[in-house]
This record gives C-alpha cells, sequence and structure tokens, in this order.
C-alpha cells in the first residue's frame, strides 16, 4: 500500500477520514478487524471500527476496562506492538479475550495527542495466527495512527473553535448588544425623506463588518437568534420616527420561513414596515416564504429585494416574491455616471421595476454624477453617504422632511 494511496483515503469529515484510512489499512494488512480507541478514566471506548464481516466483535461506543485489553498493555510497553500469534506472548495468554474472540495475530500502536500524551491507538487483528506479518506492515500501521491523530487533533481543533465562535456570538444575544443605525432613504424626484433602514452594528470584539457576525451566527447554529434580535432593535425605532416615514429591517429567507417570523412582527405597524430580503443564505422553497410573507404583506407589510444587479439569484427573488421595491446593488451604482455597462442595466431593471408596479431604489450612492445619472434613468429612491451615512435614532428623528441634493457640478 502506497502513501499516496493512504492519504487518499483521507477525504470528506474527520469520522469519514478516520474510517477510511483504518478501512485501507485493515484491508492491506489482511487482519480480520480494525478499531480505534479511546482511553477514558480507566476504560478503553471504540470509536472507529472496521471488520471483514458482519460477525466483527468490535461495536463503536462500547467500551471494556483499560486493564483487560491488549491496548493497554502495548500503550505501557508490556505487549510487542507486532504479534503473530497472540497466546505465545504470555501476557496476551494471560487475558481472557485471547481465547473468547479468540485473537490470533496482533498489531497495535498507541494513538498519542499533539502534546504526547496517549489518546488511545489503533489496532488490527485476525482470529487466526499470522506469520507473514513484518516489522513494514507495523510501520504502515504506525503511519496509520500518525494520520488518525493528525485528523482527530485537526478535528478537535475545529471543535474547539467552533465552540469559541458561538460563546462569542452566544454572548452578544444574551447581552443584547448589537446597536442600530438608521440610513436615511430619499425621494430622487423631490428630495423627500421616505424611510430609513436599520442597520446592525456590533460594538463587541472583534471589531468587524455585521456581515461578517451574522455570518459566523448562521455557521454556529445562532443564526436566527442573532437576526431576530436585530429586527427587534430595529423595530424600536418606530416610536421615534415621523408616522408617515417607513422602516427597512432586514431578515435572510432561513428566518422569513422560521416560526419565529410573524411573532417578531407583532405589533409593529405592517404599514409602515419593509422587510429586506438578505443573502445571508439561499432559498430553499418559494412557495414556503410566500406562505410566510403573505398573511403580514395583506395587512400592509411591503417587501424589499437587497442586491439586485449583483448575481442571478436576486432576479429569481424579483420574479417568484412581486416585492414592492428592488434595491440596487451598490457594486452597479458604483461609477454608473461613466460606464455604459452598469448604466445599461440599471436602465433594464428600473424599466421592468416601473412595468410591474416596484419602486427602484439605489443604494451605495457616493458622489453627485452617480445621484445625477439615477435621476436621468429614472431610480425613484436612493440612499448612500452622498445622502446621509447611517445615524443613531435620535440624529435620524431630527432630519428635515426634504433634503438639498448637491448638484453635480458643485
Amino acid at each position: 500500500m502506497s502513501l499516496a494511496s493512504l492519504f487518499e483515503a483521507a477525504h470528506g469529515t474527520a469520522g469519514e477520514q478516520v474510517q477510511a484510512v483504518l478501512q485501507a489499512v485493515r484491508r492491506h494488512l489482511a487482519m480480520d478487524v480494525g478499531f480505534v480507541s479511546e482511553f477514558i478514566s480507566g476504560r478503553r471506548v471504540f470509536r472507529f471500527t472496521d471488520g471483514r464481516t458482519s460477525s466483527n466483535p468490535i461495536t463503536v461506543g462500547a467500551s471494556d476496562p483499560l486493564e483487560r485489553s491488549f491496548c493497554y498493555y502495548v500503550a505501557r510497553g508490556m505487549m510487542p506492538e507486532l504479534m503473530h500469534d497472540a497466546r505465545e506472548d504470555p501476557v496476551a495468554a494471560g487475558l481472557t479475550v485471547t481465547q473468547e474472540l479468540p485473537v490470533g495475530a496482533h498489531l497495535s500502536v498507541p494513538l498519542r495527542h499533539a502534546d504526547g500524551t496517549t489518546y488511545g491507538s489503533v489496532c488490527c487483528f485476525s482470529f487466526t495466527p499470522d506469520r507473514s506479518l513484518t516489522t513494514r506492515d507495523l510501520g504502515l500501521l504506525r503511519l496509520c495512527a500518525d494520520l488518525v491523530g493528525a485528523i482527530l487533533h485537526r478535528d478537535r481543533r475545529a471543535v474547539i473553535d467552533r465552540e469559541t465562535r458561538r460563546e462569542r456570538v452566544r454572548a452578544v444575544i444574551e447581552a443584547g448588544a448589537i446597536e442600530m443605525a438608521y440610513q436615511p432613504i430619499y425621494s430622487v424626484a423631490d428630495g423627500r425623506l421616505k424611510a430609513f433602514e436599520a442597520l446592525a452594528r456590533f460594538p463587541s470584539e472583534p471589531r468587524r463588518a455585521p456581515d461578517a457576525w451574522f455570518a459566523e451566527a448562521a455557521e454556529v447554529g445562532l443564526g436566527e437568534d442573532l437576526e431576530f434580535l436585530a429586527v427587534e432593535r430595529a423595530l424600536s425605532g418606530f416610536a421615534s420616527l415621523d408616522p408617515a416615514l417607513k422602516l427597512t429591517v432586514n431578515l435572510s429567507p432561513a428566518q422569513i420561513a422560521s416560526p419565529r417570523f410573524a411573532a417578531a412582527f407583532e405589533g409593529a405597524p405592517l404599514e409602515r414596515t419593509v422587510i429586506e430580503l438578505t443573502e445571508h443564505a439561499g432559498v430553499a422553497s418559494y412557495d414556503v416564504l410566500r406562505e410566510a410573507l403573505t398573511p403580514l404583506r395583506a395587512r400592509g407589510l411591503r417587501l424589499a429585494i437587497d442586491d439586485v444587479g449583483a448575481g442571478h439569484s436576486t432576479f429569481r427573488h424579483v420574479l417568484d416574491l412581486s416585492p414592492e421595491f428592488i434595491k440596487l446593488d451598490m457594486s452597479l451604482i458604483r461609477g454608473i455616471d461613466r460606464d455604459t455597462a452598469r448604466r445599461a442595466l440599471a436602465e433594464s431593471i428600473t424599466s421592468y421595476g416601473r412595468r410591474i408596479g416596484c419602486e427602484v431604489v439605489a443604494e451605495g450612492v457616493e458622489t453627485p454624477a452617480e445621484f445625477a445619472a439615477l435621476r436621468d434613468i429614472g431610480v425613484t429612491r436612493a440612499q448612500g453617504f452622498l445622502l446621509g451615512r447611517p445615524m443613531p435614532i435620535e440624529e435620524a428623528a431630527r432630519l428635515p422632511e426634504t433634503a438639498t441634493f448637491p448638484d453635480e457640478t458643485t
């Protein structure tokens, strides 16, 4: 068996990798049974096993006292790692398992943590003696143990890393450590303030973009809790804003399909609420989304599709969910005044929006030239640093009803 073929077996999850390596080595050695065990509190626990037939006596999760196992005596140097016939070794011959299984040929190599402490062992044995086994076979099993150890060490680090990240997100959720900033959205035609988008901000360490926090929360199974905490914080802004203004809150498709969705908006003025569908994850079922949204939309809730123009999935959202607002992605807006391709695509989307009765909102407007181009195209609403940065709710509440935008020539 080549080193390359051994490493080729190490694909998939950590468990799949260990199982594949164990199976490859057992078959190469022509042993009846192979297993990986862990030593815990005086017992040997079987973590992985592979056998020639369905009569494999080793069961994953089963355990026995360490002092009754070959693994224990091999790890302590009281029994050789390679035995052609276990009954010829005085220590092995004295163990009940040698006769009960029975154990004939046996190879065992201690499995160690990165710091050198013993994790357990990797073993292969046959029910009958085998005189053909050599030190090269034992060397292969040692290589297998090294590879299995590396896989388990990497997996252990991944588990610790995941738990660290989970605790970091959990701490934010339990402390309610989300601050909301409100970015104004204006009518392009007359400069009237129409709405605010509520944007989550995270003061906790590490300092990073909100998308990174939401992505990490989703990865560790806390995406729902974090997103609905952000919704709760966002909706609190209604109390400070003019009743004529709408408020846009962000939610991923998974949370719109969540059983918590409707309850999260209980008591909110739905006629002033816009849900902006974000792309934290793909849409599993448009039917499920429509079913969740329909009762609230019937009571006034409006839907916006974010990042349109950045990828094909957002166009599918527009087609299948019939939103009231289409939000042009900022990558499409950047330099639109001097880029004919961007302008042509924005014009097409805006024309489509008019035909289906959709408002078209441009995000990320930063220059007077971009704003002028969007006005010429027919975009109906705009937001961006040129028009107003995200701000605390107290500052948002003081904005005038109408804004004067910088002229392209200034």
